[in-house]
């Protein structure tokens, strides 16, 4: 996990839940203490008792570790250096939201199959528009936005040694869904 502010922990445990084989996360941000903080907090939440949580200072030493690597900042510098991301990792980036902003580098997008929650993520992302006005990748390359990978319109990831990114900028889709997925529980509870 990049970032350990509000959104990180729901970030985590959806990971956690969608995946359950994970067993070891770590969690990076500026500052150590805040990553180390919500380590504890998620060891102690007893939740996910099979999983370690672990802070840690050194972004780069750890995303080469990571079968999905998740982040959610602010960030207006690259993060992410898409050299280090091992083969068949899954990179989720829901923080940056503007043009100036940036979670990852070119090298991610260009060795990544990318996917967008929405259209508005080609012109919003900092990573896209920042990678599509170097030429590193262009906007044909963009392998479907999330409706269409739900819908079975576009395919995902074709092979397991394929590097997958995941560009959020929003989505009220989402939020909808998210609103059923309550709605569905409560009624059946």
């Amino acid at each position: 996990m990049v970032g350990a502010g509000a959104l990180a922990p729901h970030l985590i445990k959806a990971h956690l839940s969608a995946v359950p084989s994970l067993r070891k996360v770590f969690i990076w941000n500026r500052t150590v203490e805040k990553a180390t903080t919500l380590a504890i907090k998620l060891k102690e939440s007893g939740e996910f008792a099979e999983v370690s949580f672990e802070g840690c200072g050194c972004l780069d030493e750890v995303v080469g570790l990571g079968d999905i690597v998740s982040c959610a900042t602010n960030s207006e510098k690259p993060l992410v250096k898409g050299e280090r991301m091992k083969a068949g990792a899954h990179l989720d980036l829901v923080g940056s939201f503007k043009p100036s902003m940036m979670e990852c580098d070119d090298e991610a997008m260009r060795r990544g199959r990318v996917f967008v929650d929405n259209e508005a993520a080609i012109v919003e992302a900092g990573e896209l528009v920042g990678a599509f006005e170097r030429g590193t990748i262009t906007k044909d390359e963009i392998g479907g936005c999330l409706v269409e990978l739900v819908r079975g319109d576009k395919i995902g990831r074709t092979t397991s040694e394929q590097i997958t990114v995941f560009k959020s900028v929003g989505s009220a889709v989402v939020d909808l869904i998210t609103a059923q997925l309550v709605y569905e529980t409560y009624i059946r509870s």
